[in-house]
């Protein structure tokens, strides 16, 4: 059996009437006589009741046409789904991600991604850069946001594209000295203990924030290494220095910790989505996505407003 021959089957038997049906299926009324009586004897079934005035479908026939329907049904299924994977419409997007643009724009391209390709899984890991690399390397992971120093997001052998751009500001214990002024000078600040994520997660970044000591002959006294931002605000709470985090990372109002913008820092940072050339279509898809709702293509970028007045945790 041929679903060519159940299409010919469903026509005659929801028409009933040969002529009706083969214009229906645009062929001429003879072939398609003979291939309903080729389903019959292939069957060994009357599939039809016929007289020269009528067509009624046979007990057998009855019995087959919902079944028809179905398998028909399920064949055009298939070839949505064979459209939609080759599209990018189906499948699973492994993709890994820095904290700090958990708590900027990432959660809201999420949800519209989902919305826009509900057939798409999204497998989502938390990862630094270098766990990211190591994950590319491996064929485990897809694509990724990473954070980096700005004008450093290029890296070979991958596609990349900046998607936020923000400055770094200034996380210090509420109750220190330091906090009791909107804008603290930056000597001072440079003089305190700094927690800082090791360099491997984000060597431009890293380096950036160590030039700017260096700029002003100023060693900076390490106080504490920690890899998530989330740890990072943290240990300020705890009083074990202050610390340079994306202003993304204010949305986290941790007690025990303010924030600071201090323009005279020149601190900051970018947030890159990042691919292999060799992808599936389904990254193209997020990739397109996410540029769409970044608005890159016509130079917009997300960014988060000055904490100047924002309220003390």
């Amino acid at each position: 059996m041929e679903l060519r021959q159940l299409r010919q089957f469903v026509a005659v038997a929801e028409e009933l009437h040969f002529g009706r049906a083969a214009k229906r299926l645009h062929m001429t009324q003879p072939p398609l006589t003979m291939a309903i009586r080729q389903l019959e004897l292939s069957l060994g079934v009357e599939l039809f009741r016929r007289t020269r005035r009528s067509v009624a479908l046979s007990p057998a026939g009855a019995a087959l046409l919902p079944e028809a329907r179905r398998l028909l049904a399920e064949v055009e299924r298939l070839v949505e789904l064979a459209r939609s994977a080759d599209q990018g419409g189906l499948g699973r997007l492994r993709l890994g991600f820095v904290s700090s643009v958990g708590y900027g724009p990432l959660p809201a391209w999420l949800k519209s991604f989902r919305e826009v390709w509900p057939g798409v899984e999204l497998a989502l890991q938390e990862a630094t850069l270098d766990v990211q690399l190591a994950a590319f390397a491996a064929g485990e992971m897809d694509a990724g946001f990473v954070l980096h120093a700005p004008g450093a997001g290029r890296l070979a052998g991958f596609e990349s594209e900046v998607v936020l751009r923000e400055p770094l500001v200034l996380a210090l214990p509420s109750d220190h000295v330091l906090a009791a002024q909107q804008a603290p000078p930056l000597a001072a600040v440079l003089a305190e203990p700094l927690v800082i994520f090791p360099r491997g997660i984000a060597p431009s970044l890293y380096d950036a924030v160590l030039s700017l000591y260096s700029a002003h002959q100023c060693a900076p006294h390490i106080g504490q290494e920690a890899i998530q931002m989330q740890t990072i605000v943290n240990l300020v709470s705890a009083g074990m220095g202050v610390a340079w985090v994306p202003e993304s990372v204010t949305r986290l109002q941790r007690p025990g910790v303010v924030y600071r913008a201090l323009e005279a820092s020149g601190l900051a940072c970018e947030t890159s989505l990042l691919w292999s050339p060799r992808r599936q279509p389904v990254v193209d898809r997020f990739v397109d996505h996410v540029r769409a709702r970044v608005g890159s293509l016509t130079g917009g970028l997300p960014a988060y407003p000055s904490i100047h007045n924002k309220k003390e945790a």
